[in-house]
């Protein structure tokens, strides 16, 4: 079952997301360290170093980074502390990790939202400036938002039902409510875990269900562990590429706009490679003998409406309900489009 259990990251999904070798040369008038839980190699990882050697050329090197993959500076809520502090000036963020500080960025983790990535653009297309403003808000620069795709269930054992994710042992994001208290609604009692402890407590026993992504399953190896996909999309995973507000106010504006520019020209191409990457992903899943497991529409239509009942309850704390209801005329007005074609 495809999650939308934020996870991601999920996502991490995510995961999460973004960031290339562990130690690029320093130097340049403007030093930028960037943390991020991306293995080196993964598709954010790549676009992500794509992005940093333009924006150097582009400022005559003057603007350099150092980055640390593969969450060497610790999770998302770590890295956050050591942006604050100073000693990161940014990071590849899963949304599970830092909507902690700017909530509404979760609300595209609700389970159910999306049908179709023509949707999720047109909502993100919609919602970016607000998400730009809130981080603004809390000290933030939101250069751009990563993808980690549509999110599905990996279990040791198939899960083909409600009542047999519920016997299931569910792993969710340590600092994702949405993912919980829809698990909670269910029936299910959650285990909260950060993204780097999934892989050992599946391999201890400690959980038998996880939520990620296609491609993010394999990079994160939590597809070696796990043999059964339940074949539905239930969420949509994400990140963002964001920077400390101070550190990227002292570039000059030229130097800024530059990095906004590229930052939108290169994720705007990960976004192309992540779902080229999560179609390409399910063939090599079943050939390391992962099988796909169907859920009963009913079953589906049953989730539907522990969604809408998650939804009330969270709403107005896990996310404002202005953004709610924003992104709900977002989704409307994609769907009338769509409908129209």
């Amino acid at each position: 079952m495809k999650k939308p259990l934020s996870l991601l990251l999920v996502l991490l999904a995510a995961l999460l997301i973004l960031c290339p070798g562990n130690g690029r040369a320093e130097g340049g008038k403007y030093l930028f360290k960037i943390g991020s839980l991306a293995p080196e190699g993964s598709v954010w990882a790549n676009r992500f170093n794509d992005f940093t050697k333009e924006v150097s050329a582009k400022t005559n090197g003057e603007v350099v980074f150092k980055v640390y993959t593969g969450g060497v500076m610790g999770d998302d809520r770590a890295m956050y502390r050591k942006m604050r502090a100073g000693q990161l000036q940014g990071g590849g963020f899963t949304m599970t990790g830092i909507s902690e500080v700017v909530s509404d960025f979760r609300i595209l983790s609700i389970p159910f939202l999306f049908k179709s990535y023509d949707e999720v653009d047109r909502v993100i297309a919609g919602l970016f400036p607000t998400f730009q403003k809130e981080f603004n808000e809390n000290g933030m620069e939101l250069l751009a938002m990563s993808e980690v795709g549509f999110v599905y269930t990996m279990s040791t054992g198939p899960v083909a039902s409600i009542s047999k994710l519920r016997q299931s042992k569910c792993w969710a994001p340590e600092n994702d409510p949405v993912s919980q208290a829809f698990l909670k609604s269910i029936g299910i009692t959650p285990i909260p875990l950060t993204i780097p402890d999934v892989l050992s407590s599946l391999q201890t026993g400690l959980i038998d269900t996880v939520f990620n992504s296609l491609y993010g399953t394999i990079v994160m190896q939590w597809f070696t562990r796990t043999n059964y996909l339940t074949d539905v999309p239930f969420g949509y995973a994400y990140g963002g590429l964001i920077f400390s507000k101070a550190a990227f106010d002292k570039l000059p504006p030229g130097h800024a706009n530059i990095c906004r520019d590229l930052a939108k020209k290169h994720f705007a191409g990960l976004l192309a490679d992540t779902r080229k990457s999560n179609d390409d992903a399910l063939a090599t899943l079943k050939k390391n003998g992962v099988k796909l497991v169907s859920f009963p529409e009913s079953d589906i239509a049953e989730l539907r409406k522990y969604r809408d009942k998650t939804v009330q309850g969270i709403s107005g704390t896990a996310f404002s309900r202005e953004m709610y209801d924003e992104t709900m005329r977002l989704l409307a007005e994609a769907r009338k489009n769509q409908a129209g074609k």
